[in-house]
């Protein structure tokens, strides 16, 4: 790997670490766990409501994480559970749960629209196209290893 390559992954590294901590510092400061905070955030981005599958896929985490996570929520009583099918689950916001969104997952959301708001749309655009672009060349590699 050549020098500047080695740098630019680092770089990467670096920026993404610190983005994932700010998150982190943001959930604590909200009050959730890391992982009720994105579980939270992927169903307000679907509206009140969010296929099981869809937040195993969208969130990037664990089948796991997302299950133990899902049941804290809803001991607290934030969400419920409805089939969907036979073998498929929807997981809704209660009543408790969309007040709990609106302090927490919706205020984030906000945050981040207001952030891209304020950007010119030509780096929106540029941003998101040169992440995807990253994310389907790792999903290559990621093939490849």
């Amino acid at each position: 790997m050549s020098g500047s390559m080695g740098g630019a992954i680092r770089r990467y590294n670096h920026l993404e670490g610190e983005i994932n901590a700010v998150y982190h510092r943001i959930s604590l400061k909200l009050g959730l766990s890391d992982s009720a905070a994105i579980i939270l955030y992927t169903i307000c981005n679907s509206g009140d409501a969010c296929p099981l599958r869809d937040i195993c896929r969208l969130s990037g985490l664990s089948k796991q994480t997302v299950n133990s996570a899902l049941r804290r929520l809803e001991a607290d009583g934030a969400v419920c559970l409805e089939a969907a099918g036979p073998r498929s689950k929807t997981v809704c916001l209660t009543e408790a749960g969309k007040l709990l969104a609106d302090r927490t997952a919706r205020r984030i959301i906000q945050a981040e629209n207001e952030i891209f708001a304020a950007w010119p749309q030509e780096d929106v655009e540029t941003y998101l196209a040169l992440t995807e672009r990253f994310l389907s060349d790792i999903r290559k590699k990621a093939d490849q290893l």
